[in-house]
């Protein structure tokens, strides 16, 4: 049985993998995921993963994505299966711009997020505004009930007595 005072496990654990993105800015910075510190186009493998919060705000859950510099047209939100996918592309400077510096991501982004059971499209509702994309899943943070499970003795193999 949990302690008292104990808090709820988060549902959303691992959405974040923050060792991974920090091993590739790394690589990124020192050449060597491929020997050039000039970015290289990106699969859905090494995509650039938005900074993204998770929050319940009364019945609602609450999803919010940093995307400045994103265009509306280059913004795609989609579920299927119980998992909301936001998937897009942020666009490199024009042609003649000479890059001095550059450290914010480009190219393909992509995010995946496991919703509560029964979401269905017609709970969600997306807006992008001064930069932020935030979607919106009606009635979906109320935590489901869990059940214990009792665990019984097995006997034990191989001792004698």
């Amino acid at each position: 049985m949990p302690a008292r005072g104990r808090k709820f496990r988060n549902p959303f654990r691992g959405v974040v993998d923050g060792v991974s993105e920090m091993n590739r800015m790394a690589d990124r910075m020192t050449g060597a995921d491929g020997g050039s510190t000039e970015q290289q186009p990106r699969g859905y493998a090494n995509a650039w993963s938005p900074a993204t919060d998770i929050v319940a705000r009364g019945s609602d859950l609450l999803i919010r994505c940093e995307l400045p510099g994103v265009s509306l047209d280059d913004v795609e939100v989609s579920m299927s299966r119980g998992t909301l996918t936001i998937a897009g592309e942020r666009q490199r400077d024009e042609e003649d711009t000479e890059v001095y510096v550059r450290e914010r991501a480009h190219g393909q982004f992509r995010r995946d997020i496991t919703l509560p059971e029964g979401v269905k499209k017609e709970h969600i509702e997306a807006e992008l505004t001064e930069g932020v994309l935030r979607v919106t899943v009606a009635g979906s943070a109320a935590a489901p009930g869990s059940s214990r499970i009792d665990v019984r003795a097995g006997r034990d193999r191989g001792r004698t007595g």
